[in-house]
């Protein structure tokens, strides 16, 4: 294994939205290489303890070598933190002071041309996060109906020429199996117009992330867990979230949104009679981006959005 490097993003406007007390309970979803894991760490005394999760098996080794030196205050579990609530349980907890998940794809994954994640180095086409799961990129790209391949690329990539990629993809699969993120690249390359290419940025970037996102499951698992973190939380904990593009935020910002003000009754109803209550707060109603010197050192910040939900 190569190392795992990952600079985290927004590490100081993070750790700030936790609010953290020292003797507190905080949880890392996606402790990567362990860099936001360890600024909370630093910041928690001998009551204090952190839980590290993270579901690729290189990012747990990494982790737990940087956050050893913390003792009994850090532990690191090989998970998917859509489990958040069984691995808590299993570890005797009931509540948390905090919660932080930075999701999507890290710097190392992309930098690591085995992994298949970047269509800027040819590797094998795979994108799983964790590589014990069974289906990878290729399986989808050379085995899913072309339908479903269109709508995948269309609803996670918002690709506007998804129907010409998975048709160019389909004529080249029936001759031979697409394995390679060259390959690939290559073909999305010939089905994009040309004027297209010369303002759009790179035509496989967002065939790789919707494919990616559906490899790992990654929007059902934000979907699935946000109301269950949410519910973990103990009175005035936080989660907070950074997101990289627009779906992700979404989900963030309509869930907490929808936890913040659950009534369902008709504006003209006098009061409320629908029974929902309020489970707490948007700390701030915009999101938190990078600021201008982050972005210079850190190009991936440039689309990173924080957004922090307190509990009541």
């Amino acid at each position: 294994m190569t190392g795992f490097e990952h600079v985290s993003v927004l590490p100081e406007e993070t750790i700030e939205s936790l609010n953290i007390d020292p003797d507190g309970i905080y949880v890392d979803g996606t402790a990567g290489g362990g860099g936001h894991s360890a600024m909370i760490a630093e910041r928690l005394s001998e009551k204090g303890r952190l839980i590290a999760i993270d579901q690729d098996g290189e990012a747990v080794e990494a982790a737990s070598k940087r956050l050893g030196k913390y003792g009994g205050r850090a532990t690191v579990i090989r998970e998917n933190y859509r489990n958040i609530k069984n691995i808590l349980d299993d570890l005797g907890i009931r509540e948390v002071n905090g919660i932080i998940l930075d999701i999507g794809v890290s710097s190392h994954q992309l930098d690591d041309a085995g992994r298949g994640f970047s269509y800027m180095k040819d590797g094998p086409l795979d994108m799983r996060m964790d590589r014990s799961s069974s289906v990878t990129a290729a399986d989808i790209v050379n085995d899913y109906a072309e339908e479903e391949l269109i709508r995948i690329i269309r609803e996670y990539g918002e690709e506007r020429y998804a129907t010409a990629i998975v048709r160019k993809i389909a004529s080249v699969r029936a001759e031979e199996r697409i394995e390679t993120t060259a390959r690939l690249a290559g073909i999305i390359s010939d089905a994009v117009p040309a004027k297209a290419k010369r303002t759009g940025g790179n035509p496989s970037m967002r065939t790789f992330q919707a494919l990616r996102i559906e490899v790992n499951h990654e929007l059902d698992a934000l979907q699935d867990s946000l109301d269950t973190m949410i519910d973990l939380l103990a009175s005035h904990g936080r989660l907070s979230v950074i997101s990289f593009h627009s779906l992700e935020d979404r989900i963030v910002k309509e869930n907490f949104r929808r936890n913040e003000n659950p009534c369902i009754c008709p504006p003209s109803f006098p009061v409320c009679v629908c029974g929902r209550k309020s489970k707490g707060r948007c700390v701030k109603k915009k999101a938190i981006t990078a600021s201008e010197e982050e972005l210079k050192s850190n190009p991936r910040s440039h689309s990173a959005k924080l957004r922090t939900f307190e509990k009541l």
